[in-house]
């Protein structure tokens, strides 16, 4: 891969990691749109830019991931709760469905399902609650909808936010709560697609471009996260239901006439 791809996927990736409109899906999208698309490892660019934005939550929420490892020890088991489903959930699509995981079809579908969520949210918008005080049955349950947006073009951010504010938490806490429960996830299932990938014919990409899509990812992302957040508190979180469902039904009509 190119380092021009490389650097344009790590925008890609800074953007919709935090954003409501799945990483994922975008980077299958836009990937596939590449000249030499049938011969990237975007699996394998995606582990790495995945580990910049994961850079990027640990710089944003330092102080919440602080209080959580020394004052909220509570915190910790709710975090744990949803974390459990998300494993087992990932893992058995991982394995049974892997080769679904970059299908442009697939994610351009899902897109329209995330655009759907986004919209239902609307309603949940004015909750006051914080996410320390989630039972943990309420947390597996985030957990579950976690797990299930492995599969492209379902948002992570999306789906956990959503079901967050719907058990009643405020915006900026549902966010929270999101973005805690992706740094287990994100560091987890990067570290295993790594050990995969360099137990067997290690990274096709030169290590310095990936190093570069990393850095790209980590400034993008916390630039994003900081926007995030904003456009939670000013109540415009389901506008991105208008960016998801128009092009996931582009690109799914796009293959069907060509």
């Amino acid at each position: 891969m190119q380092l021009w791809q490389v650097l344009v996927l790590a925008v890609v990736q800074g953007v919709t990691e935090f954003l409501p409109v799945s990483s994922s899906g975008h980077l299958v999208l836009v990937a596939s749109l590449f000249p030499d698309s049938g011969n990237l490892d975007v699996v394998e660019v995606n582990i790495v830019l995945h580990a910049g934005t994961l850079a990027s939550i640990l710089v944003f929420y330092h102080r919440k991931i602080w209080e959580l490892l020394t004052t909220q020890r509570r915190a910790i088991l709710i975090v744990a709760a949803a974390t459990l489903p998300t494993v087992i959930i990932g893992l058995a699509i991982r394995l049974s469905a892997k080769s679904l995981l970059g299908s442009p079809t697939l994610a351009a579908a899902m897109l329209l399902v995330t655009g759907a969520v986004l919209l239902a949210g609307r309603r949940f918008q004015q909750g006051q609650g914080e996410y320390r005080a989630l039972s943990p049955r309420a947390a597996f349950f985030v957990g579950v909808l976690q797990g299930i947006a492995v599969l492209p073009g379902i948002s992570r951010s999306g789906t956990t936010i959503t079901a967050a504010m719907a058990l009643g938490l405020s915006p900026r806490s549902a966010a929270t709560f999101s973005f805690l429960l992706a740094i287990p996830v994100i560091a987890g299932a990067g570290l295993l697609e790594s050990v995969a990938m360099f137990k067997g014919e290690g990274a096709s990409t030169a290590l310095p471009y990936l190093a570069a899509g990393t850095l790209m990812a980590f400034l993008v992302g916390l630039a994003s996260l900081w926007g995030l957040v904003r456009c939670l508190e000013s109540g415009k979180f389901h506008w991105f239901a208008w960016w998801c469902i128009p092009l996931g039904a582009l690109f799914l009509l796009g293959r069907l006439v060509f």
